[in-house]
């Protein structure tokens, strides 16, 4: 029997059993392989999402991996028994941000998998079949089930548009700091610094290309050409501001506590820094991590450390805001 976890209102959730539904026109449906818990499920969960980003009673789960196992009319067929991950926003289209490509912007209102539409902590998963980016045949779907966080991060590394040999840092040390360590590894920076506020990712930072790593409280350097912010604070973006040389360029991509004491517009001005953010990941940054993720070059398996059954979701939020740091990538198995 197949089931489905379903959250009915903060605080309160259930397995329940799950029937696989037809996709209908334009659609494909997904048996899932295994699905991410991610800080926002926890806010899901908790009830302490902004309104309007989540809709209860609701299945979540946006970082997934699976195969595709029927399609709807207007579907090509060559989908079906394909590796997939897919992407969690489900834009217009016909709007002129979506037309320029930056379908997490649609002006038509917000829409995600695994917020306001049904998730993938589910045997299965129906959704649009132009959300879905195919994976080589011989991808690891345990590995890909996060690619949603990689996708983002793929965002952040177009937008730095860091150049071989500029000197690169990232400040954060989560799944989303760990894959920038990654991807800025591939574009064969001359140092690759990591701030972090813990040391227990020192090592697994060297392992993905990192040339130094330092805590938050340690003296840091002002020179950096590029920075890559994850750890969405209001102190860790302004640590990341002061890594840089005047005219560096700062990508933020973690999202502080409204109202918090950020980034000083007066330093931004006189520095010339250059700022970028990222909120989601457009079908550029996706494609892109899939093309990274397919080359070799993001290895997201030393991330996972907790594989559970859906059984057990309550468990798993509960690892997941435990502050443990023994625990990173908790996958749910359906």
């Amino acid at each position: 029997m197949s089931s489905a976890v379903v959250v009915e209102a903060p605080g309160e959730h259930r397995v329940v059993a799950h029937e696989p539904a037809a996709p209908g026109p334009g659609a494909a449906r997904v048996r899932v392989h295994a699905v991410g818990i991610c800080g926002s499920d926890r806010e899901v969960y908790q009830g302490n999402r902004p309104e309007g980003y989540v809709r209860y009673p609701l299945t979540p789960g946006h970082e997934w991996s699976g195969v595709v196992d029927a399609v709807g009319e207007g579907v090509p067929e060559s989908l079906l028994g394909r590796k997939v991950v897919g992407e969690g926003f489900r834009n217009c289209q016909v709007c002129d941000r979506c037309h320029a490509g930056e379908t997490t912007l649609c002006t038509a209102g917000y829409e995600e998998t695994g917020f306001t539409q049904p998730g993938a902590m589910a045997a299965t998963l129906t959704l649009p079949a132009r959300l879905l980016h195919v994976l080589p045949d011989d991808a690891d779907l345990t590995a890909a089930a996060l690619l949603e966080p990689a996708a983002c991060i793929a965002a952040a590394a177009i937008k730095a548009q860091a150049l071989p040999g500029e000197r690169v840092a990232v400040v954060g040390t989560g799944t989303l700091g760990m894959f920038a360590v990654q991807f800025l590894a591939a574009g064969s920076p001359s140092e690759l610094l990591v701030v972090g506020s813990r040391d227990e990712r020192a090592a697994l930072s060297r392992q993905f290309g990192a040339t130094d790593f330092r805590l938050r409280g340690d003296e840091l350097p002002d020179d950096f050409d590029v920075v890559i912010e994850t750890a969405g604070s209001a102190s860790a973006a302004r640590t990341a501001a002061s890594l840089l040389r005047r005219g560096g360029r700062l990508v933020l991509t973690g999202i502080p506590a409204a109202g918090a004491e950020g980034l000083d517009p007066t330093d931004l001005v006189v520095r010339q820094l250059e700022v970028r953010t990222v909120f989601g990941a457009a079908p550029d940054a996706w494609a892109h991590a899939v093309r990274v993720f397919g080359a070799g070059l993001l290895d997201p398996l030393p991330l996972v450390t907790h594989e559970v059954p859906l059984e057990r979701f309550a468990e798993a939020i509960e690892l997941v805001g435990a502050g443990d740091p023994k625990v990173g990538k908790v996958l749910l198995r359906p």
